[in-house]
């Protein structure tokens, strides 16, 4: 088995943005991660006008009510490290203007010597929407489309040129461009997200879920893949929010992914098993700091290799 290890940077609320992006990113490259990883949340209603996920009464975490921004976290992380990928999972694309978002990820790309791995998604709350969506949220699937026509365009070769119901782009010169083509990311498991994902990406990002569910999720896209006539195989990156506790949690009532390091790494071994081909593990929640984060990463990271993943 041979699976890829990738690691959430620290973007909440008990972290500092000026000194710990940088020592987490410099840490983790040297333990051995194979990638950096931020995810978007841009405020927290109060109150919400739906409940968190788009699940009717469920309370949005706390976590929530402060998250740095996700490309200047990636951009910070960059500018320390050389050899580690730097991902989103995920930009919510209908709260970003195209043509500026395909240029920063370029940008970004250009800068860290062609590293960015861009994760894109629709999103789920209607207050984000309300705050900074370019369409409404009725129409987030056709943004989405329209954001994937544009870095098509704008990472391609010049003149650029595009015109669709967000963004106009007249023949010009747009640069700087991607080292290399950028891989493009999409999560979802319904039939038409999933259409999205086989006629569109390069790679699947599914969310943890119990085996079984992921399993029968992986046999439904491949085989949308088959009947689409997709032959480029599709790149798989779980990801993995964790939740770590200093001691072994006891009982048949433990969560996947919560425990001690030990118990961690196991379940990510099993997850490994699977056939992902990457596992980006996210254990910020919980932790104090950024000392703290970086030894439980280290621990979990090495459990994990000893465990075979």
């Amino acid at each position: 088995m041979s699976v890829r290890l990738g690691l959430g940077l620290p973007q909440l609320k008990q972290y500092d943005p000026a000194r710990d992006v940088t020592a987490v990113a410099r840490s983790a490259e040297e333990i051995g991660f194979d990638s950096l990883w931020v995810f978007e949340r841009i405020l927290f209603p109060e109150p919400a006008r739906q409940g968190a996920y788009g699940v009717p009464g469920l309370p949005w975490p706390d976590r929530y009510r402060s998250v740095a921004d996700p490309l200047v976290t990636l951009t910070l992380a960059a500018a320390v490290t050389e050899r580690a990928r730097l991902g989103t999972s995920v930009l919510v694309a209908p709260l970003h203007g195209p043509f500026q978002l395909a240029r920063s990820l370029a940008s970004l790309d250009a800068a860290s010597g062609g590293r960015v791995v861009a994760g894109l998604g629709t999103g789920w709350s209607h207050d984000e929407y309300a705050a900074a969506g370019v369409a409404p949220f009725e129409r987030r699937g056709a943004a989405l489309d329209e954001l994937l026509d544009v870095c098509r365009a704008v990472w391609g070769p010049d003149p650029v040129a595009y015109e669709g119901e967000l963004t106009r782009i007249a023949p010009s010169v747009v640069g700087p461009k991607p080292v290399r083509p950028i891989p493009v990311l999409l999560p979802g498991s319904g039939t038409r997200t999933m259409r999205r994902l086989v006629d569109r990406a390069d790679g699947w990002m599914p969310n943890v879920l119990p085996v079984e569910q992921l399993t029968a999720q992986q046999r439904k896209l491949a085989q949308l893949a088959e009947e689409r006539g997709r032959t480029a195989p599709l790149y798989t990156v779980l990801r993995a929010d964790a939740r770590y506790t200093p001691r072994a949690v006891d009982g048949a009532d433990r969560k996947p992914l919560h425990g001690d390091a030990r118990q961690i790494a196991e379940d990510l071994t099993a997850y490994g098993e699977l056939g992902v081909d990457e596992i980006l593990l996210d254990v910020q929640s919980g932790l104090r700091d950024a000392r703290e984060l970086v030894e439980v990463a280290a621990e979990v990271y090495s459990a994990a290799r000893t465990a075979g993943l």
